[in-house]
């Protein structure tokens, strides 16, 4: 009775084995691909990496820094926002600035005040002041000629009439009388002719250079408010209200760098891609006005046609893997600039990293 167990137990695993060998042997039919892989569209093609920007004149998106540091305290836009030049983006904290170019205003205010009052030299009333004064001094040397006169007078009639000593006081009277008329008058000329040429002069330059000084707070203080330097769109907003922003930028936590405030780039509809060709390709390129490329965008069955705009003739050592210019291998590359000619369900954005080929001799 084992045996036959045995013997029934043998023969049910061989059909087994023979079973699965028959059903893991039969040939099943290839996943079809996710998507087409860059195949090269011409006779001759030389492959290029190429990274998609804005179709800015340079070639490159616009990235905008700050001129001053500080808190931002408002954004006024968001990425994909289309905006005119001289539009604001954000505004940094200004109340210092501003308490300062108002401080600077004033003082140029009571400066130019103090200005206009030397001009305006003598005040009526200082100059009634003065007239009064010569007149008392007249009317002074008046009374003391007239006692001199009339003790000399005195003293020519009977000299002991009058004593020495009177007779001097009196004359020393009329002196001083006289000095002090001479003072007075000399004085009522001084406030008539004003203030000094020098004097307003020099408060003249005081003016300019607090007017100087206040306007070039009001200058700094523009620099608080970030406007657009031309139209475009947002492409990107890197950084948030309350957060700070220096003259680099602001910090980015991923790269773990300095990144501009806020990036600017064209619409949409009009992309650039720039091509970096090996130095050992170079020669293969056509003349430029032969030029002509098609991208395949990687990841997806994508494709497109390349119009060129212009070659950067300055061939730089290529960067890889971390983008950091610190990184260089011993590579060159020729950066070629093509247009992206628009077609329906063709989505890319700047930044994106595209396969090239460009027709070769």
């Amino acid at each position: 009775m084992k045996h036959r167990i045995l013997f029934a137990a043998a023969v049910a695993g061989f059909v087994a084995s023979v079973v699965a060998a028959w059903v893991f042997g039969i040939q099943q039919a290839p996943q079809p691909p996710v998507f087409q892989p860059a195949a090269n569209p011409y006779e001759h093609g030389v492959y290029a990496t190429g990274i998609v920007e804005s179709d800015q004149p340079a070639g490159a998106n616009v990235n905008i820094y700050p001129d001053v540091g500080g808190a931002v305290t408002r954004l006024y836009v968001h990425d994909g926002q289309p905006v005119k030049a001289g539009d604001v983006l954000l505004t940094i904290d200004d109340s210092v600035q501003r308490a300062n170019a108002q401080q600077l205003a004033a003082q140029a205010d009571a400066a130019q005040a103090l200005l206009e009052e030397l001009r305006a030299q003598p005040r009526p009333e200082t100059r009634d002041v003065a007239d009064a004064q010569v007149s008392a001094a007249e009317a002074s040397l008046k009374m003391a000629e007239d006692t001199w006169a009339k003790q000399k007078q005195a003293w020519d009639i009977d000299p002991k009439a009058v004593s020495r000593d009177v007779l001097d006081n009196a004359e020393n009277g009329m002196r001083v009388a006289r000095a002090n008329l001479a003072v007075v008058t000399r004085q009522d000329r001084l406030t008539r002719a004003g203030a000094w040429v020098y004097d307003v002069r020099n408060q003249q330059g005081q003016v300019e250079a607090l007017r100087k000084a206040a306007a070039s707070a009001e200058a700094l203080l523009a620099h608080y408010t970030l406007r657009a330097p031309a139209d475009g769109v947002v492409l990107a907003v890197n950084t948030a209200q309350g957060s700070y922003l220096s003259q680099q930028g602001v910090y980015d936590t991923y790269t773990q760098g300095m990144a501009p405030a806020i990036v600017l780039g064209t619409a949409p509809e009009r992309l650039a891609v720039r091509c970096y060709v090996d130095e050992i390709l170079i020669a293969r390129l056509p003349e430029p006005a032969r030029l002509k490329a098609r991208m395949s965008v990687r990841g997806a069955s994508i494709d497109a046609d390349l119009e060129f705009e212009r070659i950067q003739p300055y061939v730089t050592p290529k960067i890889e893997l971390s983008d950091q210019r610190t990184e260089r291998v011993d590579l060159r590359v020729l950066p070629v600039i093509f247009r992206v000619v628009p077609k329906a369900g063709l989505h890319v954005y700047p930044g994106q990293i595209v396969d090239v080929y460009i027709s070769a001799r």
